[in-house]
């Protein structure tokens, strides 16, 4: 599994990188939006993990441009990684385009299973896909 954390805090990004190691995750970091933007450009991930509050774009913003996309990264999973407790702020998530949330400070047990979650979810839509019919 190839994750992509972008969140510009080190800190939050080493921590989460920490955990995801026990787990044998690959854990690619962008230090912000247009980094984190670019980087899915070139390579191709399992799942995001998104910060909301960073300088210059916000993950809101990262999160519409990721679904403006014309391509199938366009539907890939992003969970918001947020320290924000606004009372509508999963609301606001959703409707951006987010899958979930999780509240910083982050906690293993909730990290993985959201985790987990979003691999069966995409597994689940993988196999609910037509598939090509091949006549020979």
């Amino acid at each position: 599994m190839r994750v992509l954390f972008v969140d510009d805090d080190a800190m939050n990004r080493r921590v989460v990188r920490d955990m995801l190691q026990v787990a044998g995750v690959t854990l690619d970091e962008a230090p912000d939006g247009p980094s984190g933007l670019s980087m899915i450009d070139a390579l191709d991930y399992d799942i995001i993990l998104m910060d909301l509050r960073m300088p210059g774009m916000d993950g809101l913003t990262a999160i519409g441009r990721i679904r403006a996309r014309g391509d199938a990264k366009a539907s890939l999973p992003i969970v918001v990684v947020t320290a924000d407790t606004s009372p509508n702020i999963r609301e606001e998530c959703i409707a951006a385009g987010a899958d979930e949330m999780l509240q910083k400070p982050v906690a293993m047990k909730s990290l993985f299973r959201m985790l987990g979650q979003m691999v069966a979810a995409r597994t689940r839509s993988a196999q609910s896909a037509p598939q090509p019919t091949v006549t020979v």
